[in-house]
């Protein structure tokens, strides 16, 4: 199990995207702003990195097919907005389709020690919501239907590789062994790869990348740690850069996760691999 294949237009990988968007997430961090909010936009960031890594000066090349499944008060929900159908679809139509696109601003240095605020245009794809409870089986069982499909259809490719974040346990019985099902899924070239990261407004011990569940908070953290899959080297290597103590054995879980460690959980996650410029 490699985890080499190259990513090409005719050789796409997926990124799915599970996210809580139970009652809890209305929780407000140290910054003001809800758990929602802010990994809403992080994600949304993510899409449009993922959009502008793929676009040459052809247009936009399909190196990635992207899922997002929400999960909360409202069910499942599957799908981006913006008119796209379906779970999956290629980086190329999502590229065209944001639900609105905003006005923000970003302070950038003036290179003379100050400061000043540029305006950006953010394209928005993903909404926050938070309401209810946390249906986390119902969603990874709907994250293995959407993937054995995907798996099937892309046998050669460099396999799915799905980012799970969560702020509380199941409210639907334990995840654990759909999560064990997921990460069975494959293709040639290697198993699914599940990543977790719990964010969380409660001061405590956080745990980033571990390579054994002792010495974990409590057995919630344990459990969402053997849930998560071993990180393929290369992909060990992005975290390392990143100034994580990653060893052999590190697992992509992240256990009261800050919001650098939000931010840095979906860059790592999202280059499996360097693209094929063709």
């Amino acid at each position: 199990m490699s985890y080499s294949a190259e990513i090409s237009r005719d050789n796409p990988t997926c990124i799915l995207f599970i996210i809580d968007q139970s009652g809890s997430m209305a929780d407000v961090m140290p910054s003001g702003r809800s758990k929602a909010d802010f990994v809403a936009d992080v994600l949304n960031k993510t899409i449009y990195t993922l959009v502008t890594n793929c676009t040459k000066a052809d247009g936009v090349r399909s190196y990635f097919d992207i899922g997002v499944i929400g999960y909360g008060g409202q069910g499942v929900s599957v799908g981006l907005g913006g008119g796209l159908t379906g779970a999956i679809n290629s980086v190329v139509d999502i590229a065209d389709r944001p639900l609105r696109v905003e006005d923000r601003t970003r302070l950038e240095d003036d290179g003379a020690g100050g400061v000043f605020e540029r305006k950006v245009k953010f394209p928005v794809w993903f909404q926050p919501q938070a309401s209810g409870g946390t249906p986390m089986c119902q969603a990874l069982t709907q994250a293995a239907e959407v993937l054995v499909s995907w798996c099937d259809s892309h046998p050669g490719n460099y396999p799915p590789t799905i980012l799970h974040v969560t702020d509380g346990e199941a409210t639907d019985g334990n995840p654990e062994q759909i999560a064990d099902a997921l990460k069975q899924l494959s293709t040639n070239d290697g198993q699914c790869l599940l990543f977790n990261l719990h964010v969380s407004t409660k001061a405590g011990e956080s745990a980033a990348f571990p390579a054994s569940e002792s010495g974990l908070a409590d057995d919630f953290a344990r459990m969402l740690f053997r849930m998560s899959s071993s990180f393929p080297s290369h992909i060990a290597q992005l975290a390392a850069d990143k100034g994580y103590g990653v060893r052999d054995g590190s697992r992509g879980f992240i256990f009261n996760g800050d919001p650098k460690d939000i931010v840095n959980f979906f860059d790592i996650g999202t280059r499996p691999r360097l693209t094929a410029d063709r």
